[in-house]
């Protein structure tokens, strides 16, 4: 018997303010900070029976604690999901929602479910980074990968040695404007729609409520970001100021099949075009995204002239300049990070694909002439993943830099 594939739509989705690790986070649960974001989902979306959710998948990339036990069916439970309601948890480091998002999709594209909520989380202040970890000891014994593999700032090090035109100027001026422009996108309050204020706990100081991304640095200057210190290497380019921080925070999306959401009455916001993950040398992480982004274009039969806008998780400044580099597309592009990104707000790693994607549908929204854009990011160990999107939004006009005729 034939099937036809089904559209996946992404509905709605949202995020906790990100905290810096050690921060206003740093006493509270990441299942708890799940729960807020699949209730805020749920609230936002009364048309939905909670019901009718075929299943749930949640990604951490430090499953232990209270980021492990099986997260998305636990974190379903504590949100008052029907116990009908199945879910697992995903691990692929820092893609981990992004990857919740693709392999829920999957399932929505063959008919299997749909309607599911994807979500990702990490809680750096209480599972740093590496924390329970045993790496193989063959890993380096028969140097399958090299030493620097397993440290993310070495790796992004590495691009600057493979890439010389990329310099450290050109990461902290690219720094500088992540700052800016996440500054500017608060003040148009473009920003502020998709966060759940969270209430935030701490045996010295009490109750408070975090609101906003707790390590944005609007003041940021390129003299201030020229004078840091090169923690990875004596005389290195990477530094916290051209970096992401660590830090605490969860992201939730509503994912549905196109015929589902006209029935239950639920917005579509975009469309999912094509995805695809690709694998690099780990001691070369960062270039993962360039793979991943052809691998993706490839399938959906765009080439990156189709693409209107793009959400690029800065991890490190140096591998979103690769991609751009490879891509032909400027340091200062419009069209890339336009309300900022990771470098400004934060990146707790397996919660970050869905915020690129939240962003993504409020570009789109800005820019109905933007037709198709990007969410891509790189994966530690050596990896990238990319999904393409459509504006549903989109009115048929189209202007080169993604903006509004």
């Amino acid at each position: 018997m034939s099937r036809a594939l089904q559209e996946v739509v992404f509905v709605d989705g949202v995020r906790t303010p990100f905290g810096k690790a050690g921060g206003s986070l740093a006493e509270t649960r990441a299942d708890d900070l799940v729960v807020t974001v699949f209730r805020e989902l749920l609230r936002r979306n009364p048309s939905l029976p909670t019901d009718r959710i075929d299943d749930v998948a949640v990604a951490a990339t430090t499953q232990i604690g209270d980021q492990g036990m099986t997260l998305g069916r636990t974190a379903s439970l504590l949100a008052g999901l029907p116990s009908s309601v199945p879910g697992y948890a995903i691990d692929r480091m820092c893609a981990g929602a992004m990857t919740a998002v693709t392999t829920l999709s999957a399932g929505i594209m063959a008919g299997a479910i749909d309607v599911a909520l994807a979500g990702g989380v990490e809680s750096m202040s209480r599972h740093p980074m590496g924390d329970g970890m045993d790496p193989n000891p063959r890993f380096l014994s028969e140097r399958l990968v090299d030493t620097d593999a397993l440290v993310m700032g070495a790796t992004a090090e590495n691009l600057h040695d493979r890439f010389p035109t990329l310099t450290k100027e050109r990461a902290d001026a690219f720094a500088a404007a992540s700052q800016a422009k996440t500054a500017h996108a608060y003040a148009q309050g473009w920003i502020q729609p998709d966060l759940v204020p969270v209430a935030t706990r701490s045996a010295e100081l009490g109750w408070g409520l975090l609101t906003a991304d707790e390590a944005m640095r609007p003041e940021t200057t390129l003299e201030g970001l020229a004078a840091l210190k090169t923690p990875f290497r004596v005389h290195g380019r990477v530094t916290a100021g051209n970096a992401s921080g660590l830090n605490d925070g969860a992201t939730a999306a509503l994912l549905a099949s196109e015929s589902a959401a006209d029935e239950l009455g639920l917005s579509k916001r975009m469309r999912m075009v094509a995805y695809a993950f690709a694998g690099v040398e780990p001691e070369f992480m960062g270039v993962g995204p360039v793979p991943s982004t052809e691998k993706a274009l490839a399938r959906s039969g765009l080439s990156i002239d189709d693409i209107d806008l793009f959400e690029v998780n800065e991890a490190f400044a140096v591998q979103v300049l690769a991609l751009l580099e490879h891509f032909g597309i400027a340091d200062d592009d419009p069209r890339v990070n336009p309300m900022g990104g990771a470098i400004a707000v934060g990146h707790p790693l397996a919660s970050s694909g869905i915020r690129l994607m939240s962003n993504l549908a409020r570009d789109f929204e800005r820019n109905p002439s933007a037709r198709f854009g990007i969410t891509t990011m790189c994966i530690g160990l050596g990896m990238g993943g990319t999904v393409i999107w459509e504006n549903l939004h989109h009115d048929g006009s189209r202007s080169h830099d993604g903006r509004s005729a």
